[in-house]
């Protein structure tokens, strides 16, 4: 079941918490021999409602009404919101300068493999104790050279996703203004 946000989210005060910028997490990712990263199955969807959530959150349709019990995608604050989550959680980890939390991304990296196995058996048992699902298929376990953000990153280079580039270049140039806001 999928529900109209707009208005919701036109009502939404915006939430300011910050998300990891991009070129700060590259430039500290240049850095590691050892890169590793998991992806949060489903992140958003991880974050059960508070009951007062779940009456905003309402469905209402000729088919019955709906209650959201976990954070759907397409809410303005969903995105700050787990963020602050995942933040909260790793807050000890994240003070250690070896793990970034980029959403729904966690990324850890490590100049040897002793400290990296470490670190990973760390944030393995913290993922396990919090009950994060990981997408198995989306992780990559101790790499040199990885794709991260949309960039591939190692210690040696940083280069832009090719797949990332390729999909822009295939797609028909706009025509009208409408295809130019959709682009």
């Amino acid at each position: 079941m999928v529900g109209e946000l707009i208005a919701l989210n036109t009502y939404t005060i915006p939430d300011r918490y910050p998300i990891a910028r991009t070129h700060e997490t590259l430039t500290q990712l240049s850095q590691a021999i050892f890169i590793t990263s998991m992806d949060a199955l489903k992140g958003f969807h991880q974050n059960l409602f508070t009951p007062h959530a779940r009456k905003l959150l309402r469905i209402i349709s000729h088919r019955g009404i709906y209650d959201n019990l976990r954070m759907p995608f397409g809410i303005k604050n969903a995105p700050p919101h787990y963020q602050r989550m995942m933040n909260t959680i790793f807050s000890h980890e994240l003070s250690q300068e070896w793990l970034i939390i980029y959403i729904d991304d966690i990324i850890i990296f490590s100049e040897t493999w002793k400290l990296h196995l470490k670190i990973l058996s760390l944030v393995l048992k913290k993922i396990i104790q919090v009950n994060i699902k990981i997408l198995l298929k989306e992780c990559n376990f101790g790499f040199h050279k990885l794709k991260a953000l949309g960039h591939v990153v190692s210690k040696l280079r940083l280069g832009v996703d090719k797949n990332k580039v390729a999909a822009i270049l295939l797609k028909p140039i706009p025509q009208r203004q409408k295809e130019m806001t959709s682009f």
